[in-house]
């Protein structure tokens, strides 16, 4: 899927977890809902750091793009290491290793761990990362033509009221988790949002090796999707005409019962 689609798939996927989390007694103060799920929708760009035309590559400028480098040849060097006979041959690394649950845990629990250990900065830092892609992924096409540094602007002026709300007592910090355990829970929106992505892939005709290192007969990096009539191509009619709307109506229905009024 395109960018946009992802980042409202994430939202979408948070604000149903909110839902969630209020019919089983987790209720979440109403800034966790919106930092996750802006968190969810910047996450939910982010295995695609494996390649060098995607959203989050160009995002932050000559970092991103070093990064994405990096990211693509150690995707491809773990796929070549772990191919069975039935993987194709391939030149690059994309929609492999960042495409996986191992992956998306990984990321998780190092942001949760950074969280904790790192203090307000840490915190911060992750919060601008993922508002920064939030924005770009949500305001697709309105942040294509501003600069970039009025993004990162945006992104570090966000980064700064959320963490000072969340910081309020009450507000959420440590919901979860409980005291002690402070901003651990901001791992969950970012599991969250790479798993919504890997999913939304591998409803393309591509599809998504999300199950990776688990072996499927003669693969290990098995293209996990629907019956191939149900697939469709990323950024077809069935994607934005279908899927977007559909999201934006669930994510309405999910912060709506998060906070209660369903």
């Amino acid at each position: 899927m395109m960018g946009p689609a992802h980042s409202l798939s994430g939202a979408a996927a948070w604000l149903g977890v909110g839902a969630a989390a209020g019919a089983t007694g987790h209720p979440m103060p109403w800034p966790v809902l919106v930092v996750g799920a802006l968190i969810c929708a910047g996450a939910a760009l982010a295995p695609d750091l494996d390649h060098r035309s995607a959203t989050i590559s160009r995002a932050f400028g000559p970092i991103s793009r070093g990064l994405c480098e990096v990211i693509d040849r150690l995707s491809y060097a773990v796929y070549r290491a772990t191919r069975k006979p039935g993987d194709p041959r391939r030149s690059g690394g994309h929609r492999t290793l960042t495409h996986t649950w191992v992956w998306a845990v990984l990321i998780g629990a190092g942001a949760s761990l950074l969280a904790v250990t790192g203090d307000r900065w840490a915190v911060l830092g992750i919060l601008f990362v993922h508002v920064v892609l939030a924005v770009e992924g949500l305001l697709w096409r309105m942040a294509r033509v501003s600069s970039d540094v009025l993004v990162w602007l945006l992104g570090a002026a966000g980064a700064w009221i959320l963490a000072g709300v969340l910081d309020e007592p009450g507000n959420g910090s440590d919901w979860l988790f409980g005291a002690g355990h402070a901003y651990l829970w901001l791992g969950l929106p970012i599991v969250l949002g790479a798993l919504v992505h890997d999913i939304g892939d591998a409803l393309t005709v591509s599809g998504c090796p999300i199950l990776w290192p688990i072996p499927i007969g003669r693969r290990r990096w098995y293209p996990v999707g629907p019956p191939r009539g149900l697939r469709f191509r990323a950024g077809s009619w069935v994607e934005l005409k279908v899927l977007t709307p559909a999201f934006m109506v669930l994510g309405g229905l999910g912060g709506l019962g998060a906070l209660g009024y369903l």
